[in-house]
């Protein structure tokens, strides 16, 4: 089912005249990315080191996913870690200082614990006293696309400076004997610093989210529905479990579906879009998006292949390695596209300022 609600209510929010899909453009939301940042744990784990615990090769790997290696978090480390390793140089960017920072959104599926709120100990972490902290957790690979959407509408209200993060520590939920959803995810976060622009005309020019219920990507097991036991625990039922093909199937028809919805929304088409920072989970889904959109594949960055699926800071890593490096100049337009479980999708359509 499409969020047709949402995307009715959102684009409205931004000025009268946003329509649904098919009736015409939105009104662009004025925001500009000021900074990013990255982290990226120091362990690295490749594919033969996996090779050695699990029944699995290189070449199986490479051939399925494209990734070669990703990284590991320490044990005694956590996801608020790796977010304030990514904030500090972002807002350094940007020439920001954590005290100015109107709101912290932390988009991550593995956060520290269930209460407290990760974006609060991030916070109090970066002793940006006057954010305010807002989580959001329940949309896997999207999240952080769903938390720049957000820190956009901030901005057209009482915020002035949003601070994005986007971060998962996927070996943690990952069963260590599971051959398959072992080899495809690494941890890593990456910020941005959202702020309103000086340039008329760039910021957020479309959006498109949609949904649908599916349990094909799932951890079963610490809510409310089946709390933790002894039981859940003999059964690993607090490990992710997905099934690719469901993925595969869902992910290569949904993102290329809401990527020309985002650009058509924006009075664009694909061929109009300079750079394309799709969800990094697997080479594959991506080689797949790109030659539907009918796009040069050096539009769209690749972090996979020595990443891993980043999970929520996937796209953030691609977006990250572009804007560091200055290949994202004034007046370039660039979607941000994922889709994480659920399954709950999603495309930004930006002009950098």
């Amino acid at each position: 089912m499409r969020v047709r609600a949402f995307l009715h209510r959102s684009g409205t929010a931004a000025g009268a005249g946003a329509q649904h899909r098919g009736g015409g453009t939105m009104k662009t939301l004025p925001v500009r990315v000021s900074g990013t940042g990255l982290h990226l744990p120091p362990d690295v784990v490749t594919n033969h080191d996996l090779a050695a615990a699990l029944d699995t090769s290189d070449e199986w790997i490479v051939s399925r996913t494209g990734i070669r290696e990703r990284r590991r978090l320490a044990d005694s480390r956590a996801t608020s870690d790796m977010c304030e390793a990514a904030a500090r140089p972002a807002l350094a960017a940007a020439s920001v200082a954590a005290a100015d920072v109107d709101a912290i959104i932390v988009g991550t599926y593995t956060g520290d614990q269930p209460l407290p709120s990760t974006a609060l100990i991030v916070k109090e972490a970066l002793g940006a006293h006057r954010a305010l902290p807002l989580d959001v957790t329940q949309a896997a690979c999207v999240n952080g696309v769903q938390a720049m959407l957000l820190g956009a509408h901030l901005l057209q209200t009482t915020a002035e400076t949003v601070l994005v993060i986007a971060a998962d520590c996927a070996s943690r939920v990952t069963d260590p004997r599971d051959r398959t959803a072992r080899v495809f995810f690494g941890d890593a976060a990456a910020a941005v610093v959202l702020t309103r622009p000086s340039v008329p005309g760039t910021g957020l020019l479309g959006w498109d989210f949609g949904a649908e219920l599916s349990y094909a990507v799932q951890i079963p097991a610490g809510g409310s529905r089946m709390p933790a036991t002894a039981g859940t625990l003999e059964n690993r039922g607090h490990y992710l479990e997905m099934n690719g093909r469901a993925v595969w199937d869902t992910a290569t028809r949904r993102l290329p579906e809401s990527i020309l919805d985002a650009v058509g929304r924006a009075a664009l088409s694909a061929g109009d879009i300079d750079h394309f920072f799709i969800h990094q989970a697997n080479l594959n889904i991506i080689n797949a998006t790109v030659d539907k959109l009918g796009i040069p594949a050096h539009r769209a960055p690749i972090t996979v292949d020595h990443l891993g699926n980043t999970g929520s800071a996937g796209v953030f890593t691609a977006l990250h390695e572009s804007f560091s490096q200055g290949e994202v100049r004034p007046g370039d337009t660039y979607v941000m596209s994922a889709i994480g479980a659920g399954f709950q999708w999603g495309s930004l359509c930006l002009r950098h300022g």
